[in-house]
Parts: structure tokens; C-alpha cells; sequence
């Protein structure tokens, strides 16, 4: 999984963390748990603001 892939991302963070409201997340927080699932295998310093905000909408709608 690449930074790019923020759907299958946010379904794993969706699994991953059930219970975490996806609106109050910090991209500091977002970072470190894309980095630490399963099969992602991208650079840190790939990412930035708008891929997280992607990932983070992403994670919203899942919830909903």
C-alpha cells in the first residue's frame, strides 16, 4: 500500500480503529498509524497535508 491508496487506507484505519472518531485525529497521530499497518510500504516523507486530508475524508465516510 502506497500513500496514494487512501481508500484501501482508510478502510484499514476503519478496521484498525473502530472506536477513534475520524474527525478529531491528528495528522500527526494519522501519520504514525498509516505507517504501522499492514502491507503499507511508502516513504514517511511522501506524504503531506492533502494526503492526509484525503485519507482522513476517506476515514469519514467509511464511519458513516
Amino acid at each position: 500500500m502506497k500513500w496514494t491508496d487512501t481508500q484501501q487506507i482508510a478502510e484499514d484505519l476503519y478496521d484498525k480503529f473502530p472506536d477513534v472518531d475520524p474527525t478529531t485525529i491528528r495528522f500527526t497521530d494519522l501519520h504514525r498509524w498509516v505507517m504501522e499497518l499492514d502491507g503499507f510500504d511508502d516513504d514517511p516523507k511522501r506524504s503531506g497535508e492533502k494526503i492526509l486530508e484525503a485519507i482522513q475524508a476517506a476515514w469519514i465516510e467509511e464511519a458513516e
